[in-house]
């Protein structure tokens, strides 16, 4: 589909009647180009939220798709423009954009735009970019790169040479920019009619918090454990002030919704300070996380880190509340024991539940007898049963641990398919 997409501009380039000929350097470099805009209007398809489309890979794939392919998108549009400039420097003419063609300079400013997008999305918490103040920023030079390129190719663009071809062009952009006006006015608007209001706060271990929810004159939205949802907390959605966090309350148990938040920066931070009565807006549910996904599973295992558990957990209590009798392993790392997060429940869930727990602690007390340091194959080894390969296997939390966690298991050959890794940062 998405190879679809971006050939649709190929098609209506190129659709008879043709200028003359200008050689097949030439028209490469134009097709790299057009090939290069219509990657532009499909990001905004990859980050439009649409659940269908997302829901058979999970959201976390496709946003780190969307960023992976912005750097084929670069390089598109910079060997379209180093080409055309070798190969006919008058045609493109000089870099003073006073001196410049306008449909020229405008090309270059929305290529430097695109750069400047792809070297703060990616070097981000190098450059030190507040997650808030980039992703407003984010979206207004995203906006105004299509512009500027979907401008430069109706000025300069020798292919689009019928009224038909230009009425196309023109429906296809206007398609780009409908897009952009449902994700920032549509969605906020729909999500203005549906606010929640924080019913409860309680502070958790390892300067964590968790936040109850209920949803004010609607019903909320059905969910399964280990989805998430992007939060926002005292602000309108139009703000752009949402940040995804996972569920760790279980849909067995409607009526509010939980998510638990470690403070890792300004807003996870101001979290701790929120309090009952603060309207909030909740985007969601998305991800393809689950142990729902994955009923005839004989035994489920989970490998988790840090705040990680927050998915898990949502799963757990669902697996406690409907009578799950299957085996079941979790793999905790944390560093102090202090900081474990639902270290209590988890100990009365394993009541519930045939639940084999092992904590994994980095700086442990001398006393403790259980597992120390990081996660190592190791340790999975020595607790797994040997018939391993028909359980299901779900890990979340630092990327570190995650790679950890997905070469042992691969090693021990696990089958890919029954390895499912919760992306633990989007941005």
């Amino acid at each position: 589909m998405y190879l679809t997409l971006v050939m649709v501009p190929l098609v209506l380039a190129y659709w008879s009647p043709q200028p003359g000929a200008a050689g097949f350097a030439w028209d490469f470099a134009m097709t790299l180009g057009y090939a290069g805009v219509a990657m532009m209007g499909v990001q905004f398809v990859l980050t439009a939220r649409f659940k269908r489309a997302c829901a058979p890979f999970g959201i976390d794939v496709i946003y780190f798709f969307h960023r992976y392919l912005a750097l084929a998108m670069l390089a598109l549009i910079v060997l379209h423009a180093l080409i055309a400039s070798g190969l006919d420097p008058g045609a493109v003419g000089p870099l003073d954009p006073r001196r410049a063609a306008p449909a020229i300079s405008i090309g270059r400013l929305a290529l430097i735009l695109i750069a400047a997008l792809l070297v703060s999305s990616l070097w981000r918490k190098r450059l030190g970019i507040e997650y808030d103040r980039w992703r407003r920023v984010h979206a207004v030079m995203a906006i105004l790169a299509l512009l500027l390129a979907v401008i430069h190719v109706d000025m300069a663009a020798r292919m689009l040479n019928s009224p038909g071809k230009r009425l196309a062009w023109t429906l296809l952009s206007l398609a780009w920019l409908g897009l952009i006006v449902h994700v920032r006015l549509f969605r906020p608007w729909r999500l203005r009619r549906r606010p929640f209001r924080v019913c409860a706060v309680h502070a958790e271990h390892g300067r964590s918090v968790s936040l109850n929810l209920e949803p004010v004159g609607h019903a909320g939205f059905d969910y399964l454990p280990g989805q998430f949802a992007w939060l926002s907390l005292g602000n309108s959605p139009f703000a752009l002030r949402e940040h995804p966090f996972s569920l760790a309350s279980s849909p067995t148990r409607p009526g509010t919704i939980t998510f638990t938040i470690k403070a890792l920066g300004d807003f996870s931070t101001a979290v701790a300070r929120c309090k009952p009565g603060t309207t909030a807006y909740v985007d969601g549910p998305y991800g393809a996380f689950s142990c729902d996904s994955h009923p005839t599973a004989s035994g489920l295992v989970f490998i988790a880190g840090g705040v990680g558990i927050a998915p898990i957990i949502s799963m757990l209590r669902a697996l406690a509340d409907r009578n799950d009798s299957r085996p079941l392993w979790l793999f905790y790392g944390n560093r102090l024991w202090q900081h474990t997060l639902f270290r209590e429940e988890l100990q009365a869930l394993g009541t519930r539940l045939n639940l084999h727990l092992v904590h994994i602690l980095g700086e442990p007390e001398a006393d403790w007898r259980g597992e120390r340091g990081l996660l190592r194959p190791d340790i999975l080894v020595r607790h797994l049963p040997d018939q391993r390969t028909g359980l299901h296997y779900f890990i979340c939390g630092p990327q570190p641990m995650i790679q950890v966690a997905e070469c042992a298991l691969k090693a021990m050959t696990v089958p890919l398919r029954h390895l499912h890794s919760e992306i633990f940062d989007l941005a």
